[in-house]
């Protein structure tokens, strides 16, 4: 039987090698051997000089954590159909696949109703012995086993799996209490932490790596949500399922994927959150299944120009300005019965922060449908608390509409308007219910082209005031353009309805995005 140790997932990066050069050495004092003397550096500017202070600490000693913790992590062998494995996956550096079944080979055809094994990582939960681990590792497995720490092994059941965030829930046998460790809160954790990785790789049970956090929300595009900690702590193939450990002992992420041009470790690891690990295995371990939350809204990303346009600022100075902009709310959805409007913008769900699209979207679906959310909203530049009976995405039957480019418009922004008469309704496929003026011409170069605007877009609305002829929108328009150096424009376009902020100074490159839409698990 074929053996395979190791399962990983790389993430595609470029063959090219990056190069840099030092440009110059401005600032920066020399000592003359000939002289004695120093030449002066170029004098800093104070007001903008960064001075990081810290208590002076000595690297940790991971000793006492990991004798603790080691026990309670299994290595994991599944024996997998040799039919549902690519066998494509792991050819060639820096494939996209899951950390998971790297087949070094292409599989001959008369391998393909053989048995193949596989190896991975898991970390017990509970006492009387649930485990959780990546779904890559068991998926189509015909039977999966555990090895614990001390050299036991014992057959594992799978309770259930969702490969939407790649996590699976398995259920041990033991013969008495099994030691586990808890998962830990993962809202907490910072860049630069530390935290150690457990696991499998290349088939050498209870290995640990130290390293820290590097980042936080990594969106890879491996699925809806991902919302990944970003570590430097090695992992290889075989970590899939270990636990990411913070230094209280605590499990704040399970080790998934690498970014790799050759499938083995460079310092760029990513883990799932254990706030996601908690929602999917709690349901997993209830139902055998996974249900999440629904909104029922489309949002899009708070650029510079829809912030100038709409008045936000920054909740720290210095930094963009965080949401998630609604462009269209579900009819019937639970934002609608709430009162979210087009045009509010969604900065905190639950009091915490809200900072894009994706973000919003990755909280949503893990609220459990049926319970009460608390969003906090602006609108008019005024916050307001909005609390939504969350329901089911499976009950609301899929995606609202498609993905659409923005566009925008207003007086000497360069564009012409039309009416939206019959000629034009029968045109652009609309009925009588829609309002508002259609953009006929777009002047090349100008501000509204460089946003992004289409001859046949229809402007429903200029900031929270709606139009329905060309005179009252090059009003409204105007007045707009008073207050500030930017404009937001509600469009409809292909029967998308979206927002669109043109500034009169040509800032409109972050002007053309796409609400954060995609698939039904990608609607909020």
């Amino acid at each position: 039987m074929p053996v395979q140790n190791s399962p990983t997932r790389t993430t595609r990066t470029s063959r090219a090698l990056l190069c840099a050069a030092i440009a110059g050495l401005g600032g920066l004092a020399f000592a003359s051997p000939l002289s004695g003397f120093m030449v002066p550096a170029a004098k800093a500017d104070t007001a903008s000089l960064i001075q990081p202070s810290a208590p002076a600490k000595t690297i940790p000693d991971f000793v006492s954590l990991v004798k603790q913790v080691k026990p309670a992590v299994v290595s994991i062998t599944a024996k997998i159909r040799a039919d549902s494995v690519d066998p494509g996956e792991g050819q060639g550096g820096g494939q996209q696949m899951p950390f998971g079944f790297p087949f070094p080979f292409q599989m001959m055809p008369q391998q393909q109703q053989q048995t193949v094994e596989a190896r991975g990582s898991g970390f017990i939960i509970s006492a009387d012995g649930y485990v959780v681990t990546n779904n890559h590792v068991v998926k189509g497995a015909t039977k999966v086993t555990a090895t614990l720490d001390d050299g036991t092994t014992l057959s594992a059941r799978i309770v259930g799996r969702d490969p939407k965030t790649d996590i699976a829930l398995l259920k041990l046998t033991p013969t008495g209490k099994l030691p586990f460790v808890q998962l830990g809160e993962s809202d907490d954790v910072q860049p630069g932490e530390w935290v150690i990785a457990v696991g499998n790789p290349y088939g050498l049970g209870g290995t640990v790596t130290a390293g820290i956090v590097s980042a936080l929300g990594r969106d890879i595009g491996d699925g809806p949500y991902d919302n990944f900690f970003q570590v430097d702590a090695p992992i290889n193939r075989g970590n899939s399922g270990g636990p990411l450990i913070t230094q209280d002992g605590k499990v704040v992420g399970v080790n998934t994927a690498i970014f790799s041009p050759s499938g083995g470790s460079i310092g760029i690891g990513f883990a799932i959150p254990s706030d996601i690990v908690q929602t999917v295995v709690t349901q997993l371990r209830t139902t055998g299944h996974v249900t999440r939350g629904y909104l029922g809204v489309q949002a899009q990303m708070v650029s510079p120009s829809i912030a100038s346009a709409l008045g936000l600022k920054p909740s720290i100075p210095g930094t963009p300005a965080a949401g998630a902009l609604v462009a269209s709310v579900s009819s019937d959805s639970p934002a609608e019965k709430a009162g979210i409007k087009q045009g509010d913008v969604i900065t905190k769900l639950n009091g915490k922060p809200i900072d894009t699209p994706h973000h919003l979207a990755v909280k949503v679906a893990a609220l459990v449908p049926g319970t009460d959310a608390t969003f906090t909203i602006l609108r008019g530049n005024a916050p307001r608390d909005i609390t939504v009976k969350i329901a089911s995405q499976s009950a609301a039957g899929g995606a609202p509409g498609t993905p659409a480019s923005l566009g925008s418009n207003g007086q000497k922004l360069g564009v012409s308007l039309a009416p939206l008469n019959g000629d034009a309704r029968q045109q652009l496929g609309l009925d009588q219910s829609v309002k508002g003026v259609v953009v006929s011409d777009v002047k090349p170069g100008s501000p509204a082209d460089q946003a992004g605007i289409r001859p046949g877009d229809v402007i429903q609305a200029v900031g929270d005031q709606q139009v329905d002829n060309p005179k009252a929108t090059v009003t409204a328009v105007a007045a707009a353009l008073k207050s500030r150096q930017a404009v937001l424009l509600r469009i409809l376009r292909d029967g998308q309805s979206l927002f669109v902020a043109v500034s009169l100074n040509g800032d409109n490159s972050d002007s053309n995005a796409a609400p954060d839409n995609g698939d039904d698990d990608d609607n909020n």
